[in-house]
């Protein structure tokens, strides 16, 4: 006997879709689920003005699988740099979404992120003007402060002072990992936003590293303890409209994972909502799956609620997933969730 779960077609705020080969091979993994995705955009080089992302978004369009439902929302990568005129004009025509914060040197691609966080106020202050939300990778990087400990020294030490700086600016702390992001975004209602990932929600620390190091778990920021999980999945399972459906998916050549020295990223995009719908089911909170996945992020960007829905399926044995995807001589492996999962999506 099967069963079935109808819900809002979900949308993902937050997904790595690269470009050139990489793009093409990935993009038919999200746009078959999803209606819509924030883009990241640390290309190399990043996507940076108003043209970057128009060029940007042509190639994702025309990427596009035939027949595909789906809404590409741009982002600008923040340097020191940035043109507050060019961020405007891009936000005014309704091309970007966001902009994103990358910590200079905090994750793939952020070399050209910030430094100097004195040196973007008034792109800051006019962001929070025209009504531009922020999207943050909450780390430091200093190499004094611990991996593990570099998402509640940010938050501390830039976030807090960067939202009192700019009371007015909408912030979404991308990809909380830790009990104290999740309780800053709750002791702070006003403006302020979050997304979980797939992976955060589902593995702690010891699921990448005891008995043997995997690194197709390894993602910035990294997997933290058991209880930093518990309460990351309090969260999403809240009902709490703070908390909402990021991926991360992040995909990344297999022989770049499998390396000396391995690329950040999981690639969840084509089990994502699957291992979500079993998350959910196993906290004994199925009924907060669409909130999560569905209403809450269109609710804190301001914009309406998809009106096509999607069905996911409960079968009685464990679905089996691609172990990867073709990507040329290069290909991509999928995200393993390491329990067995009952529930697909079509």
């Amino acid at each position: 006997m099967t069963q079935t779960l109808t819900i809002t077609r979900p949308d993902d705020w937050h997904l790595h879709l690269r470009d050139g080969a990489m793009l093409a091979a990935v993009l038919p993994e999200t746009t078959r689920h999803f209606a819509r995705a924030i883009i990241m955009p640390n290309l190399v080089p990043p996507v940076v003005t108003k043209a970057d992302a128009e060029a940007y978004k042509a190639r994702i369009e025309a990427a596009m699988p035939e027949g595909a439902r789906f809404a590409p929302l741009m982002t600008l990568y923040l340097t020191e740099e940035t043109d507050p005129d060019d961020l405007a004009a891009a936000h005014a025509t309704g091309l970007i979404s966001a902009v994103k914060l990358y910590p200079a040197g905090a994750t793939t691609n952020s070399a050209s992120g910030v430094a100097d966080f004195s040196k973007v106020q008034a792109v800051l202050e006019r962001m929070a003007e025209i009504g531009c939300p922020l999207c943050v990778h909450g780390e430091v990087t200093d190499r004094d402060i611990d991996i593990f400990d570099r998402e509640a020294v940010f938050i501390d030490r830039v976030l807090d002072p960067i939202r009192k700086s700019v009371p007015d600016l909408r912030v979404i702390m991308e990809h909380i990992t830790t009990k104290d992001g999740a309780e800053y975004v709750k002791s702070n209602p006003e403006r302020l936003g979050a997304t979980i990932t797939v992976q955060h929600l589902m593995l702690d620390r010891n699921d990448m590293l005891v008995g043997g190091m995997r690194p197709h778990y390894y993602c910035l920021p990294i997997l933290k303890r058991r209880e930093h999980r518990e309460a990351l999945l309090a969260a999403a399972t809240s009902g709490d409209t703070r908390f909402f459906l990021g991926t991360d998916s992040a995909p990344h050549p297999t022989h770049a994972k499998e390396s000396e020295c391995c690329s950040a990223g999981c690639f969840t995009a084509p089990v994502a909502l699957a291992c979500l719908a079993q998350t959910f089911e196993d906290a004994g909170a199925l009924e907060a799956l669409e909130g999560f996945a569905s209403l809450h992020g269109p609710a804190f960007y301001g914009l309406p609620v998809n009106s096509e829905t999607l069905t996911l399926t409960r079968s009685e044995t464990p679905v089996t997933f691609p172990t990867s995807i073709a990507n040329g001589a290069d290909p991509v492996t999928v995200f393993a969730p390491g329990r067995p999962i009952y529930w697909s999506a079509p």
